[in-house]
């Protein structure tokens, strides 16, 4: 989604129901004893025509979920399998959310308006299906930071507290409680394949690719790629450029998503459904978000190779349809792929230009050095070398004065003394203000902080 959104009529299109039958199930929202507004994102309700709701029903749609016009009668919770930390569990699904209603933004892409925290669906197995106001304002700082530093996330799009004690075993309890809506581009999982290929249902599965071709048009395979001419190799092609692309996102964010279990990770590309992120407080491939994560299998440097082994298996999943040797050409793009949008988006973040493949690499290798050497948080590494400013005589200032253009970047946004950031210390700090006080204003004033920001990153 563009950085900007632009303003859109209301324009409905539930496509879901042509294969709802058998990608999820209809469910009922829960009957929450409260429902406090929180989180209203105005610029995205705006997108999809959905900003003049008064207070009262917002809550009415995004709290109690009351059907929108002309959109889904009935929430949908998802069907999927997948591979949690490289283990696979058919008893997956949507258990704490659902697909809430489907439309097109000013570019007439389609867009999802989905849950988290609405409540029990078949899913939900030993869960409650509700989510903690505390993970409701982790998700606001995520996904602000993320849509802020260029990368293709979903939108926290509303927060409704909803009056009930939730106990959890990783934060002090009792908790408060929340529903959480976002918006994203779609909510077909690499998960979503992996049950119709358990299952053997291959009817399915080839709805399933035409709807994604459908849904979220790409680039078709490069001229000689074998099978190009397969819905099924075309879709692989278009998930591994997307994935290749959100990889090297996360890794100029200085970003840990924390679990890339195979029921994470969007057939659109997009990065969504926050757990247990951080932002790196000093550049460490080894560095991991997720307390459980013992083995170190999702560290900050090991998310290309996950979203790879991820892609490939998707690529099982699609070998039902289509022979094996042009998935593997497909899967075979992921590297080069992932090195051009390193390239792309390192120089974009430092404000300088792209000099090729060569000379990028040999920037990226200095700068992560350099990050190294100093110490200094990735974002506060950026904030400083910005459009080549305090370039010193090291590799890194040299290689970095080669790659600068004409106009340094001299707005009094760039004179402060540090950029917003959203490290672990901050985060808690937000959410202890709102927990003891009720206090809202350091989280909102973070949110414009961060705009700001990426206003200025363009």
């Amino acid at each position: 989604m563009p950085s900007e959104p632009q303003p859109a009529p209301y324009l409905p299109d539930p496509r879901i129901e042509t294969i709802a039958e058998w990608i999820g199930d209809p469910v009922a929202p829960a009957a929450f004893p409260r429902h406090q507004l929180r989180w209203h994102n105005r610029r995205w309700a705006a997108a999809v025509g959905l900003d003049g709701f008064d207070e009262t029903r917002w809550v009415q749609h995004f709290g109690q979920f009351a059907p929108l016009p002309g959109n889904l009668p009935q929430p949908l919770a998802l069907r999927y399998h997948g591979h949690q930390f490289r283990t696979y569990n058919p008893d997956l699904g949507d258990g704490r959310g659902f697909l809430f209603a489907q439309m097109r933004d000013a570019g007439g892409r389609l867009l999802d308006l989905g849950t988290k925290g609405s409540g029990q669906t078949p899913w939900s197995r030993d869960g409650d299906g509700r989510l903690t106001l505390k993970g409701a304002v982790r998700e606001i700082l995520a996904t602000e930071m993320l849509e802020a530093l260029g990368v293709d996330t979903s939108k926290t799009f509303s927060v409704v507290e909803t009056g009930e004690e939730l106990w959890r075993g990783d934060e002090p309890s009792p908790t408060r409680s929340a529903v959480l809506v976002r918006l994203s581009h779609g909510h077909i999982r690499i998960g979503s394949f992996q049950r119709l290929y358990a299952l053997e249902e291959k009817a399915h599965l080839e709805a399933l690719v035409a709807y994604c071709l459908e849904t979220y048009p790409g680039s078709p395979p490069p001229p000689g790629a074998p099978g190009r001419e397969e819905p099924a190799v075309i879709l692989l092609h278009q998930v591994v450029e997307r994935l290749a692309d959100l990889a090297a996102s996360w890794m100029v964010a200085g970003f840990v998503h924390g679990v890339l279990n195979t029921d994470n990770m969007n057939i659109s590309g997009e990065s969504f459904d926050y757990g247990p992120w951080r932002w790196l407080p000093r550049w460490d491939p080894r560095f991991t978000a997720a307390y459980f994560d013992h083995s170190g299998l999702y560290a900050f440097g090991r998310q290309p190779e996950a979203l790879l082994w991820n892609c490939a298996q998707l690529a099982q999943a699609l070998s039902m349809l289509v022979e094996t040797a042009p998935l593997v050409a497909a899967l075979d793009r992921f590297g080069p792929l992932y090195q051009q949008a390193m390239g792309r988006r390192f120089t974009a973040r430092l404000g300088v230009e792209s000099r090729g493949p060569e000379q990028d690499a040999a920037l990226i290798q200095a700068a992560e050095r350099a990050m190294v050497e100093t110490g200094l948080a990735p974002e506060q590494f950026f904030f400083l070398h910005r459009a080549a400013r305090n370039a010193g005589e090291d590799d890194f200032g040299t290689l970095l004065r080669l790659h600068a253009p004409t106009v340094a970047a001299d707005d009094a946004f760039w004179r402060q003394d540090a950029p917003p950031g959203v490290l672990i210390d901050e985060v808690e700090r937000i959410w202890a203000a709102i927990d003891q006080h009720d206090d809202w204003s350091e989280l909102h004033a973070k949110v414009e902080a961060i705009r700001d920001l990426g206003r200025h990153l363009g």
